[in-house]
């Protein structure tokens, strides 16, 4: 994966991300840490066009990323999981592939539940949303998000509104789906995810980015930020 951040700033009412530059190649699993605040969940929102940053240019894979082409080309997990609530599990991703992919109904069916069996949802496919656990639901996000045949996942703390066991059952989910060959990236609170599934990190403070490298930074950091961060989340 390439990922080419140039000049990057960002607004609402006020300054959110501030002149951020970056070039990163031969990575597959990029984490985007920080305290609440830190401009992180922006930053992965502009990565993935679903927002055009207030100056400035991103690439990745050398593509615009606000180009259709590449918007084909990636899947998306909010924090909360943004499933239909009055669709089914199987639904949810039956609905995305006829109507954004044109995809025949017998074969959106079979993607349907090919994505939900990897995630383990077997059991859960014709339930609605309010009907299973959080984690389940949120693992059919997932389910949905890959059925598109993504080159690139974006997670977005994925796991912020669930509890410890959730958590643990959504994040190993995700680990399984290594070997698929996709890329990722993803913001998370969890380091103990962050050391096993990224193989480069960005920490992110004040709307910069302070320190970058491979996960290893987290145990020796460099910067005074990163340092009074990981007291507090170990």
């Amino acid at each position: 994966m390439k990922i080419e951040l140039k000049g990057i700033s960002h607004t609402y009412d006020v300054e959110v991300l501030t002149e951020l530059n970056l070039i990163l190649e031969n990575h597959s699993s990029v984490a985007i840490i920080g305290v609440s605040g830190s401009g992180k969940s922006t930053l992965i929102r502009l990565m993935s066009g679903l927002e055009k940053p207030s100056s400035g240019e991103i690439r990745i894979n050398d593509y615009d990323v606000n180009d259709e082409t590449y918007r084909k080309k990636i899947g998306f997990v909010f924090q909360n999981h943004n499933l239909f609530p009055h669709l089914t599990l199987k639904q949810n991703i039956t609905l995305v592939l006829e109507k954004t992919r044109g995809m025949e109904k017998e074969l959106a069916s079979e993607t349907a539940l090919k994505y939900l069996s990897l995630l383990h949802l077997d059991d859960q496919v014709n339930k609605l949303p309010k009907n299973v656990s959080g984690g389940q639901a949120q693992r059919a996000s997932i389910a949905r998000a890959l059925s598109v045949n993504p080159d690139i996942i974006f997670l977005d703390e994925p796991t912020s509104s669930l509890d410890p066991i959730l958590t643990h059952e959504v994040l190993t989910a995700v680990e399984e789906l290594k070997g698929l060959g996709k890329d990722f990236i993803f913001v998370t609170h969890v380091m103990s995810f962050v050391k096993d599934f990224a193989d480069y990190v960005i920490y992110m403070d004040q709307g910069k980015i302070v320190e970058q490298g491979p996960p290893s930074i987290l145990d020796n950091p460099e910067h005074e930020s990163l340092k009074e961060f990981m007291k507090k989340v170990r």
